[in-house]
């Protein structure tokens, strides 16, 4: 455990996680100091509203005032494209290896799903693969913001990236890399081929590190503890910015989301072990009064049905047609 903490906070040290709310963007450098704490998972059955047919606004000129009345907003939730190190079968974790060639094409299809789903912050993790597969998705949405990952680990760092244009900054989406978002780290599995690993260690041995709950692997992390990271930074820094009816992307990894997911589900500690998530399919919450309602992964642009979630989220489409209609004529 003691091993586990000392490479998080290698890691933190070197990358901005301060909590914001998304409008400050549009004003000024963030400065804010970050909560801290330890949450611990209790899976409890929770009743799930039914998400009335109210309009879903898309990010305005000034988000601080029109966010202001709405508490309903949307959540995406994509595992990164195949890395490299997916395409050779190594156990990764919280090495920092790229997205492969068919990797950034799962990206760009996944950006394709949610091409007409609102966006107005991206979390990502800390972790090369999952800010590439945030970023290529974008350049598919229509309304053709421009993504800007924050810089927030030094005052220079603040001041070297501020964006002085007014206009540029409603244009954009920031995008806040975060390491409590970082895949499950595997100790000393990482880099070893996992075929190998289970000559070696025996299939069973293997299969308990991977996918038990509580079992970690040789001086990692079990998905217990990596849960307790992830969902105590979704708690403190995500969820609040859906509250404030910011519709919001997370890019991530299996681990970390298989525990936002346990948490946003109320999924036991046993169920969460069978759930897979594939590379590069999105999965869209409709968030709604402290509620999250699970709506499966959006098909495609094409598939009008999946936009019927709530009213709000075809309207908003219907705006995205309309200014596109507008452009042609």
């Amino acid at each position: 455990m003691a091993t586990t903490t000392m490479s998080h906070q290698a890691i933190g040290s070197i990358v901005s996680h301060r909590p914001f709310k998304a409008s400050q963007f549009l004003k000024e450098p963030l400065n804010v100091p970050m909560k801290s704490k330890r949450f611990k998972i209790e899976a409890t059955a929770s009743q799930i509203s039914v998400v009335d047919n109210t309009f879903l606004s898309p990010s305005k000129n000034r988000p601080q005032e029109s966010k202001k009345n709405s508490n309903e907003a949307a959540l995406i939730l994509i595992r990164h494209g195949e890395s490299l190190w997916n395409e050779k079968n190594l156990f990764t974790g919280c090495v920092d290896v790229p997205l492969t060639q068919k990797g950034v094409g799962e990206a760009i299809e996944a950006g394709k799903k949610i091409s007409n789903i609102p966006v107005d912050l991206i979390f990502t993790s800390s972790l090369i693969r999952a800010q590439m597969t945030a970023m290529l998705a974008m350049t598919q949405h229509r309304r053709k913001k421009v993504p800007i990952i924050l810089h927030n680990e030094s005052v220079k760092a603040k001041t070297w990236s501020h964006v002085f244009s007014e206009e540029t900054r409603k244009q954009s989406i920031p995008v806040i890399a975060a390491w409590q978002l970082n895949e499950r780290m595997y100790g000393e599995l990482q880099g070893l081929n996992k075929k190998e690993t289970a000559e070696r260690y025996g299939t069973q041995q293997v299969h308990e590190w991977r996918r038990s709950y509580e079992i970690p692997p040789p001086k990692g992390e079990s998905l217990e503890m990596c849960a307790e990271r992830a969902v105590a930074y979704f708690e403190d820094n995500i969820k609040p910015e859906l509250a404030s009816g910011n519709n919001v992307m997370i890019a991530a990894h299996g681990n970390s989301l298989r525990s936002i997911i346990m948490y946003l589900d109320d999924l036991t500690s046993q169920e969460v072990t069978t759930l897979d998530l594939s590379t590069g399919v999105p999965l869209l919450y409709i968030f709604k009064e402290g509620k999250f309602m699970k709506r499966g992964s959006p098909v495609g642009p094409t598939e009008a049905g999946v936009y019927a979630y709530t009213k709000r989220l075809a309207q908003y489409r219907e705006k995205l047609d309309a200014a596109s209609q507008a452009t042609l004529d």
